[in-house]
């Protein structure tokens, strides 16, 4: 599949950015997944588009511990997954994947995770580590091929 985009995102401010710009266009039963070593900025993308469909001040904390985190966004509930901890895929599904793409949309760090069974409807974004900035390759899969993103 031919990547959307790849962005530099010199700093944290630039990788919320592209979570905002992500955000507005989310539709309901699909999933952004996301992917790149620890600290290349996940959950701060992750975080950003949490805020940017619910409030500016939300509380996002990293669901690592929890697997999941429900947010009531404003258009459609939106979950954040983390499945760095799982050990199979069904386990995604049992705290609540398909619910949750069935009801409104995901958020999903490492989606790598559930073994080549992704979301149809998707934007892949896999961060690398670029010196003291971030690269980001966007690949858009499903309902996302075609659709635009403004950064």
């Amino acid at each position: 599949m031919t990547p959307l985009a790849t962005l530099a995102l010199a700093d944290d401010a630039a990788t919320a950015r592209l979570g905002e710009a992500v955000a507005a266009r989310l539709r309901t039963r699909e999933a952004v997944c996301l992917t790149g070593p620890l600290g290349a900025g996940k959950s701060t993308l992750a975080r950003a588009l949490v805020r940017a469909l619910t409030t500016p001040t939300e509380d996002v904390p990293s669901p690592t511990f929890t697997l999941v985190q429900f947010y009531e966004a404003a258009a459609f509930p939106l979950a954040h997954f983390d499945l760095y901890r799982l050990s199979s895929p069904d386990e995604a599904y049992e705290i609540g994947l398909d619910e949750a793409l069935e009801q409104g949309a995901a958020v999903i760090e490492w989606p790598q995770r559930l073994e080549g069974d992704l979301p149809p409807d998707r934007l892949d974004i896999d961060i690398a580590i670029d010196g003291d900035a971030r690269t980001a390759v966007i690949t858009a899969h499903g309902a996302w091929e075609g659709r635009k993103l403004e950064f």
